[in-house]
């Protein structure tokens, strides 16, 4: 299986995680010049810009750097101004999926900050 089917894979399984945890689910995949957001949900009038990592034999989490958040943080500035949300409350999260495609595990961090 490519990488791109894992991340598929990965992204479907946040958004399952994410529904179950009462979020609706806005767009996938929003691509942006400089980069791309894996998910855009809503929940409690808050816009949630959400990266999704996987990974087997490591830990994906290490794959989440301040880069990575400056260009989630530009992409979400795009998509609250495209969408009409430029008032919005937003916040930068990480979905974390560690296993294989039959016992993995979920994790959601919310919230993330630049240090």
């Amino acid at each position: 299986m490519n990488t791109k089917n894992k991340g598929n894979i990965a992204e479907t399984k946040a958004c399952e995680f994410l529904e179950k945890k009462g979020f609706n689910i806005l767009e996938r995949n929003f691509y942006f010049k400089g980069g791309e957001i894996d998910i855009i949900a809503y929940k409690n009038n808050t816009l949630h810009f959400i990266e999704v990592k996987s990974g087997f034999k490591f830990e994906p989490i290490y794959n989440i750097t301040p880069a990575k958040i400056k260009r989630i943080i530009k992409g979400a500035h795009i998509y609250m101004r495209q969408k009409g949300f430029a008032s919005s409350p937003f916040c930068i999260d990480a979905i974390i999926i560690k296993g294989d495609s039959v016992k993995n595990s979920v994790e959601f961090f919310e919230n993330l900050t630049l240090i």
